[in-house]
């Protein structure tokens, strides 16, 4: 096994729409949200600092906030890797339109227009 994928095998996963679910708080409440993901910063900087590898599966829709996370996590000494899937909007939609349907007890239901409203606010990664 490769170094690499035994790290990601190892590494601590943060993700804030199963914790908010788990925890029975609305996923689109903006306040909550924003309170978790900066705990889950504060304990990936803690994490890096003793060489852990973290995945942070939220956010970083801004260029700027993936610099400052990039940045942080490299004065930690920490190796910094951004994955970025560029699926094209009506597949976006098609993906929602079959999660929607399926009708999971702690999925947010996301609409077409949220998803034309956030992505006018995206910094497509370069």
């Amino acid at each position: 096994m490769s170094k690499r994928l035994a790290d990601e095998l190892s590494a601590v996963r943060l993700c804030p729409d199963e914790w908010l679910a788990g925890l029975g708080i609305d996923l689109h409440e903006a306040d909550a949200r924003d309170r978790l993901e900066g705990l889950f910063r504060q304990h990936a900087y803690s994490l890096l600092g003793l060489g852990q590898t973290v995945i942070l599966e939220f956010g970083f829709w801004a260029r700027v906030e993936r610099d400052e996370l990039r940045f942080r996590a490299r004065v930690l000494g920490a190796a910094v890797e951004l994955r970025y899937l560029d699926v094209p909007l009506d597949e976006l939609l098609r993906r929602l339109e079959a999660c929607n349907g399926a009708g999971a007890p702690d999925a947010a239901v996301i609409t077409r227009n949220m998803i034309e409203q956030w992505a006018k606010d995206f910094d497509r990664p370069e």
